[in-house]
C-alpha cells in the first residue's frame, strides 16, 4: 500500500525544506568565499612582500629581515640552515602554502634561489578559529531558519487549508436532506470556492437521478405488479375448468409458474433497491425445502428431452427470515445455471446445516473462470443460448444484503458445487 502524505504535511515539509536549504546555502557559501578570499588576500600579500624583500636585498645586503607581529620572515642559504626555520617548513617547494605545526596553523611563502632561500611566515591560528566559530554560528542560523520555516509553514498550512478543512467538516455533516443543502454560499470565491460550487452541482445531478430512480420503481412496482396479478387471476381461473385438455393444462401450468418467478424476480428486485437506501423491512421465516420443491417444479419442464434428473434432499430443516421472492430468485438463478450447463445426469439440492448445495454433474468451470462468475455481463467460455450475464451479480448483492454467503467450487468428480450459507459457519 502506497503511503499518501496529507496536504497539509506536504506544504509544512515544503517550508521547511525551502528555508533549510536556503539557508544552508547561505552558510556554504558564506564559508566559502570568506575562506576563498582569505586564502587569496594572505597569498598574495605573504608572495608580494617576500618578492619586495629579496629585491631590495639585492640591491642592498644590509636590508633586515622584516619583523611584524604575526608575520615572520627568514633569510638562509642552501647549505646553511637557519635554525629559527623548523625543518617542515625548509622542505616547502617555492610558492605560498598553508602549514600544520604543533605552534598553529601558517601560511608560508617561499622563495629558493641557488644562493639563497627566503621564508616569510604569517600566523593564521586566529584566523583558522574565528572560521570554526563563524561555523558554528552559521550553524546556528541555519537551525534558527529552519524552526522560522516549519513555524512559518504551519502557520500558512493551518490558513491554507482551513477552508478545505471546513469544507470536509460540512460534506461530512449533510444528512439525507433532499435536496441536499447548498456549500458553495460558504466559501470566498477561490479555488475551494469553485470545489464547493462543483460539489454542489454534482450533489444537484445526483439528486435528480435519485428520485428519477425512486420513480422508476414505483411505476415497476405498479405497471409489472398489475399485468402479472392479471395473468396468474386468469390462469386460476382457466385451470379451474375441469374440461381442459391435457395439453393445454400442461401450457397454463406453465404461464402460471412463469408469471409467479416474475413476481418473484421484480419484488426481490425491488426489496434490493430499497435495502440500499435503509428502507429494508424484516420478513418472516420460510422453509427452504418447499422453495426449493417449487424452484424444480418450476424447472422440470423445461428440461425438454434432457436425460436429467432434479432431487432435494434434507438433512435438517432450514428455515431463513426473508422475504420469499429473495429466496425463491437467490436459488432459482443458482438451480437454472445448474439446469442450463448440465447435459446429463443429476442436480442434488442439499437443505441443511444452514445452508442449501447444489450439485451438479455438468462440465464445470476452470479456475480462471471461477473468479469472474459473479461480474456482471459475465458468461464463460461453455455459455450457450440466450442470457445476459446478469443472474449471478443479482444473486451476490442479495447475498451482501441480507449476510449470506455464496460460492463456487469444481466438484472432484465432475460437475460444479454452489454453496449457499444462510448462517453458521
Amino acid at each position: 500500500m502506497q503511503y499518501r502524505h496529507r496536504l497539509r504535511s506536504r506544504i509544512v515539509f515544503s517550508f521547511l525544506l525551502l528555508g533549510t536549504l536556503l539557508s544552508g546555502l547561505f552558510a556554504l557559501s558564506t564559508l566559502f568565499l570568506q575562506n576563498y578570499l582569505e586564502d587569496q588576500l594572505i597569498g598574495e600579500t605573504l608572495g608580494r612582500e617576500l618578492n619586495d624583500y629579496v629585491a631590495q636585498l639585492r640591491i642592498d645586503p644590509t636590508v633586515v629581515e622584516p619583523f611584524y607581529t604575526r608575520i615572520q620572515g627568514y633569510v638562509t642559504r642552501p647549505g646553511d640552515p637557519n635554525r629559527s626555520v623548523s625543518a617542515q617548513i625548509r622542505e616547502l617547494e617555492p610558492g605560498v602554502h598553508e602549514v600544520e605545526t604543533a605552534e598553529g596553523v601558517f601560511k608560508a611563502a617561499v622563495v629558493k634561489e641557488d644562493d639563497l632561500w627566503a621564508f616569510l611566515i604569517y600566523d593564521v591560528t586566529e584566523n583558522r578559529r574565528l572560521t570554526r566559530q563563524l561555523l558554528w554560528a552559521l550553524t546556528g542560523v541555519v537551525v534558527l531558519f529552519s524552526l522560522m520555516s516549519l513555524a512559518i509553514g504551519v502557520w500558512s498550512s493551518r490558513r491554507v487549508m482551513r477552508p478545505v478543512s471546513d469544507l470536509v467538516a460540512r460534506l461530512e455533516s449533510l444528512g439525507e436532506q433532499t435536496p441536499p443543502p447548498s456549500l458553495a454560499q460558504h466559501f470566498a470565491d477561490d479555488e475551494v470556492g469553485e470545489l464547493a460550487a462543483a460539489l454542489d452541482h454534482y450533489a444537484e445531478r445526483l439528486h435528480h437521478l435519485v428520485e428519477r430512480d425512486r420513480e422508476f420503481n414505483a411505476d415497476v412496482s405498479h405497471e409489472l405488479r398489475t399485468p402479472l396479478a392479471v395473468i396468474s387471476g386468469a390462469t386460476e381461473l382457466l385451470l379451474a375448468q375441469k374440461d381442459l385438455p391435457d395439453k393445454t393444462r400442461a401450457r397454463l401450468l406453465r404461464i402460471a409458474r412463469a408469471s409467479r418467478q416474475s413476481t418473484d424476480i421484480t419484488t426481490a428486485l425491488l426489496h434490493l433497491v430499497r435495502a440500499e437506501r435503509g428502507t429494508h423491512e424484516d420478513s418472516r421465516a420460510h422453509d427452504v425445502r418447499r422453495i426449493a420443491e417449487q424452484i424444480i417444479q418450476l424447472h422440470e419442464p423445461l428440461l425438454g428431452n434432457k436425460s436429467l434428473e432434479l432431487k432435494v434432499v434434507e438433512n435438517d430443516p432450514v428455515n431463513v427470515i426473508a422475504p420469499e421472492s429473495v429466496i425463491s430468485v437467490t436459488m432459482g438463478n443458482l438451480i437454472g445455471n445448474a439446469v442450463r450447463y448440465t447435459p446429463s445426469g443429476e442436480i442434488i439440492i442439499t437443505v441443511g446445516d444452514g445452508m442449501v448445495v447444489i450439485e451438479d454433474t455438468g462440465p464445470g468451470i476452470s479456475e480462471e473462470e471461477l473468479a469472474h462468475v459473479f461480474d456482471r455481463h459475465y458468461r464463460g467460455a461453455g455459455a450457450s443460448g440466450k442470457g445476459s450475464g446478469l443472474g449471478l451479480a443479482i444473486v451476490k448483492r442479495l447475498c451482501e444484503l441480507f449476510g449470506w454467503s455464496i460460492s463456487f467450487s469444481n466438484r472432484e468428480s465432475g460437475g460444479l458445487r454452489a454453496e449457499l450459507r444462510f448462517f453458521g459457519r
